[in-house]
């Protein structure tokens, strides 16, 4: 953590490093839970390629924070057993109203973690500058996931507005929760 900016009160920047670690493995993991929750709903071949390739992407990433929880030993969120049935819900809930409602919780999800990955850059200091290397990296992909979502008619989604704030809410819940728990 950026040790100038730090202010009274504000986490040792071991505790906030293990708090980021902790919500982005908990986020990656749950990505990764949507997906297939999307993909045991939606059976279009060319859908599924989508899928499949942003889900690739989401095990990387999940795959590089349980490195990084590990090498810095930071347990992961007591809540993973929560966000394995919400993420499969959320993903196989949105597939069941349509391709544009799957997208849509894409678009919802991915602006999300960018704003969330954005705050987590900005605030690294650079003693840690090859965690916001693998964080901006990672939030590059997550805009790509989120422009093949729009690509794919997700603003036509029923409701879209309605499903895109009600995604983002719980997602920032989700966050504020994996930090703590």
């Amino acid at each position: 953590m950026n040790e100038t900016r730090r202010l009274p009160g504000d986490p040792h920047p071991r505790r906030a490093i293990a708090r980021m670690l902790r919500v982005d493995h908990a986020g990656e993991y749950g990505a990764l839970r949507i997906y297939a929750g999307q993909r045991a709903v939606l059976r279009r071949p060319e859908t599924d390629a989508l899928l499949a390739h942003m889900q690739a992407q989401e095990q990387h990433h999940l795959d590089s924070f349980a490195a990084l929880l590990t090498r810095r030993r930071v347990r992961p969120t007591a809540l993973l057993p929560l966000w394995h049935l919400a993420g499969f819900a959320l993903g196989a809930a949105t597939a069941a109203l349509g391709e544009r409602a799957a997208m849509a919780c894409t678009v919802a999800v991915e602006e999300t973690i960018d704003a969330h990955y954005a705050r987590q850059a900005a605030a690294l200091g650079p003693e840690e500058a090859p965690l916001r290397d693998t964080i901006e990296t990672f939030r590059a992909e997550e805009l790509e996931h989120r422009d093949i979502g729009l690509a794919h008619d997700a603003e036509h989604a029923p409701a879209y507005r309605l499903l895109s704030a009600a995604i983002k809410a719980g997602c920032r819940v989700a966050i504020a929760l994996s930090e703590v728990l």
